[in-house]
């Protein structure tokens, strides 16, 4: 696990460097950087946004009774695609848009759900509570 993820500091960061790059010979130095401002923003604006639509959701299954297991799924996609959408880059943009519009999201929950199963299958405590 930790070979992947060492792996994954070093190719990740180096892809998104060669697509700024490739993006400033295509368009041009300034426009890729208002580019990456606009995804920014955008990005902020859209998290905040499904966000406050997934509180509410979630707010309105606890009142009725329910577990909000679905809309901590989401809040956790919208979470992860607000921080991609905040760094740097056109590779995590594309993931963080993926994760924060409603009609891709099912997709991530899915492996979520599926990560969360398959370490509890193996009996690893994946969440820790403190008194």
């Amino acid at each position: 696990m930790l070979k992947w993820l060492a792996a994954a500091f070093i190719i990740v960061p180096a892809l998104e460097i060669w697509g700024l790059f490739e993006m400033g010979k295509l368009i041009g130095g300034w426009q890729t950087f208002g580019l990456l401002l606009l995804t920014g923003f955008l990005g902020a604006y859209l998290a905040k946004r499904e966000g406050r639509k997934v509180w509410r959701d979630a707010q309105q299954q606890i009142s009725f009774g329910q577990v909000p297991a679905g809309s901590l799924l989401d809040g956790i996609c919208i979470f992860l695609g607000g921080i991609l959408l905040m760094a740097p880059g056109f590779l995590s943009d594309i993931v963080g848009f993926m994760l924060v519009f409603p009609v891709t999201r099912p997709v991530f929950k899915a492996l979520l759900l599926l990560l969360i199963r398959k370490q509890m299958a193996k009996g690893n405590n994946i969440m820790y509570f403190r008194r």
